[in-house]
């Protein structure tokens, strides 16, 4: 995808061959340029520093669930969410050439990686694990060692990448491993369509408080797809919550909100837009405006 004759410029956190890096050009196509950022703080400044025009991070995992940091970050900056996309995770153990699986005494990656292999770990109980920042940047840490005791939880395109030998395929606990990934922005698009709404929502410390947010959305038949809570900083025992909201075309979800805002203390759309990724045409009309200066 290309904003006039310069390529949209993708940022994601991790190295080149991580999963964030395929989910972009999974959603954007090949022409894009990506953008590796050390953590998902780098990641999300990367705009205002005219590094990128977008950003692409993972939000929630089918066996290890959500991304935390991603939540804070999100509702810490003014971006919103443009698109999303789902993209099925393979696991892979990858050490150096020379590696077997008998040399192995250290895995190491990502954490949310390591936790989606459990049973793995439980067949060789002697391998230590290490939490790293990033599944692709643990393949290239172990390749360059050259050691053949040490291992890494990534997927093929990693192991391609950085040189990695294969030594034991698909070592994730479920064939269901699906990651879901956001695509933001700084635009602002207040007409913006779509069938999935995103809400951050904070509420008094009442009992029933959160029953009654929840009313106007289920008194109106429409589908809350996802909650999540989050403390709020500086207010121990006290959390804000994110919204997934089915918002289809003809549904109330503009009337549920105007009332969700008369019973919270604070609302703020983080996103609507479509839960399929969006065709390509359409996101290269909307790429215009994410150009920064």
């Amino acid at each position: 995808m290309r904003i006039g004759n310069e390529p949209l410029r993708i940022a994601f956190q991790g190295e080149p061959g991580a999963f964030s890096e395929e989910a972009a050009h999974r959603l954007l196509g090949e022409d894009v340029v990506t953008v590796p950022r050390q953590t998902f703080d780098a990641a999300f400044a990367s705009i205002a520093e005219e590094e990128a025009d977008a950003l692409l991070v993972p939000v929630e995992n089918s066996l290890a669930g959500s991304v935390l940091r991603v939540y804070d970050l999100l509702l810490e900056s003014e971006l919103t969410i443009a698109a999303e996309t789902i993209l099925p995770v393979e696991l892979h153990l990858i050490g150096c050439p020379g590696a077997t699986l008998p040399t192995i005494r250290s895995v190491e990656s990502h954490p949310m990686a390591l936790a989606q292999c459990e049973r793995l770990f439980r067949e060789h109980p002697h391998w230590s694990r290490v939490a790293v920042d990033d599944t692709a940047g643990s393949v290239r840490s172990v390749v360059q060692s050259a050691e053949v005791w040490r291992a890494a939880i990534a997927g093929p395109r990693a192991a391609q990448i950085h040189g990695g030998v294969i030594l034991a395929r698909d070592v994730q606990d479920s064939t269901g491993n699906f990651t879901r990934f956001l695509l933001l922005t700084d635009a602002r698009d207040d007409e913006a369509a779509g069938d999935k709404l995103t809400l951050a929502v904070r509420l008094a410390h009442l009992p029933g408080a959160l029953l009654a947010a929840l009313e106007p959305f289920a008194s109106r038949g429409l589908n809350l797809l996802k909650i999540e809570s989050r403390p709020i900083h500086g207010c121990p025992w006290e959390y804000q919550f994110f919204l997934d909201v089915q918002a289809g075309p003809g549904t109330p979800v503009d009337e549920a909100l105007a009332e969700l805002r008369q019973r919270a203390q604070f609302v703020r759309v983080l996103g609507r837009y479509m839960a399929a990724p969006p065709a390509v045409e359409e996101l290269k009309a909307k790429a215009a405006t994410w150009r920064v200066n």
